[in-house]
């Protein structure tokens, strides 16, 4: 097996937990000059908002209002961070 990194993910209430990842995965990732540990947040927004999207706009039936209120912020962060709509990413049209 290949050489791995790890990082901690830290919880609101101090959890945590870790993920490794294989030596050089970040580097692919990332911009020049860009934080490792910025490019491992930045995918975890971009994957968290992605699948609060898809349970809120692609699922059966009525979404209840708190699903939606967390898909919503979920959306306003991740304009926030990347510059774009998740819709805009995502190649929906509005």
């Amino acid at each position: 097996m290949a050489e791995t990194e790890t990082y901690t993910v830290t919880g609101p209430d101090g959890d945590e937990d870790t993920v490794e990842l294989p030596a050089g995965l970040v580097d692919m990732l990332s911009d020049q000059g860009e934080r490792p540990t910025r490019v491992v947040t930045d995918m975890l927004l971009n994957v968290m908002a992605q699948q609060a999207h898809a349970i809120t706009h692609h699922s059966q039936g009525d979404v209840p209002e708190d699903v939606q209120e967390i898909n919503d912020t979920a959306e306003e962060l991740f304009e926030e961070r990347f510059g774009e709509s998740l819709q805009d990413a995502l190649g929906h049209s509005h």
